[in-house]
């Protein structure tokens, strides 16, 4: 009965998300063709319809199952788009409170309306540039934590996440990261959920991935965890190919480090056909009092299940919103989307090393986080 009581309402909602869609889709297609007409004159109104419906249809193929060849073209058109149409919307209130404070006058001369169009436009197209260029950079951040225990003082641990294989441009990306990885000389790495991008099967070239993976050098090896993104039908081929590259999945498991630390993996709980997410306290109960507990739990909303018994908790998933504004959104939405919090349990969020949906990188970086330990002793 109360799924029933739910099909008005998702039909209500989907209908009024298809006329939200509809009318931004007019608004920037009825400025881009004013502005289209003050340079080209001789425009007429059904060119233009049908060339952006021809746009249009490209952009929703790219999103299909077979978007292999157009996924990067739709994802970079996506993020012109929504560029694009924040700034028309920046142009008009500007030329609106012109008019408001007569420096505008009425009508809105052409000049006026061509260079709004030009500033928009060149904004839209720089930052898209920016967002391009800025996801092949490979930033490295480094943190400084402190334990209380001088055994552990000295580990070196570089953490990596969200390299999402399988989406455009990732496999190149992928190379590079390993590169900065290796160059921090880590002793152990953590690679925090989402390495896969939901099929194992969009990946172009998996025994060159296993090969990147197995050249990473590391004192006591590689261990990853699951994302929301690791999972569906080709789950097991992705865990294959971590295991062949010799990385250890800790899926609500634990292993002990040199006898210096305690690393505990958690299963994400985002997938119905993931491994089950057990109570936080059934996966830390029997470890090691005396040993420091660091835990891979890909999303940070998960963080609230821990208290002081975990002295580090290292997560990935927001990507930092990976584009403005979306960043600020993902600010406001988790305990932490970004960086160190000091308090215990310590935590550390990082942006990501790859990309997911709109390849664009803007306010977000790629990254590799280098976290240094520090032991105060007993």
């Amino acid at each position: 009965m109360m799924r029933i009581m739910w099909i008005p309402a998702m039909l209500f909602s989907a209908m009024v998300a298809l006329w939200i869609v509809v009318g931004v889709n007019v608004y920037v297609a009825a400025r881009v063709y004013q502005w289209l007409r003050l340079v080209f004159s001789k425009l007429r109104l059904k060119v233009f319809v049908v060339a952006y419906a021809c746009v249009a249809v490209i952009m929703i193929v790219s999103f299909l199952p077979l978007r292999a060849t157009l996924g990067w073209i739709g994802g970079v058109g996506t993020g012109l788009f929504l560029y694009l149409l924040m700034m028309i919307v920046v142009v008009d209130l500007v030329v609106l409170v012109g008019r408001l404070v007569r420096l505008v006058p009425k009508p809105v001369p052409a000049a006026v309306r061509l260079a709004s169009g030009l500033v928009a436009a060149v904004t839209a197209l720089s930052l898209v540039g920016y967002g391009l260029y800025n996801v092949h950079q490979v930033h490295h951040v480094a943190y400084d934590v402190t334990i209380d225990d001088a055994e552990f003082a000295g580990m070196r641990i570089v953490m990596i996440s969200d390299l999402h294989l399988g989406a455009a441009g990732s496999e190149a990306n992928l190379a590079r990261v390993v590169t900065e990885v290796n160059a921090a000389k880590p002793d152990l790495v953590c690679i925090v959920g989402d390495t896969f991008n939901d099929s194992y099967n969009d990946i172009k070239d998996p025994g060159r991935a296993i090969e990147l993976f197995a050249s990473i050098n590391s004192t006591y090896g590689t261990y990853a965890s699951l994302g929301n993104h690791d999972a569906g039908p080709t789950l097991d081929k992705m865990i294959g190919l971590l295991d062949k590259a010799g990385v250890v999945l800790l899926t609500e498991e634990h292993v002990v480090i040199d006898d210096r630390l305690v690393l505990v993996g958690r299963a994400d709980r985002s997938w119905a056909d993931a491994p089950d997410r057990k109570p936080t306290s059934t996966v830390l109960a029997g470890l090691d009092p005396a040993l420091p507990v660091v835990v891979m739990d890909h999303n940070p909303s998960n963080i609230t299940d821990y208290d002081t018994s975990v002295d580090l908790i290292v997560c990935g998933h927001t990507h930092r919103g990976q584009f403005f504004p979306v960043n600020i959104m993902t600010m406001l939405s988790y305990p932490i989307d970004y960086g160190h919090r000091t308090r215990a349990p310590q935590v550390i969020v990082t942006s990501g090393a790859g990309t997911w949906g709109i390849p664009l990188r803007i306010g977000s970086n790629s990254e590799v986080v280098t976290i240094n330990v520090h032991g105060t002793g007993h």
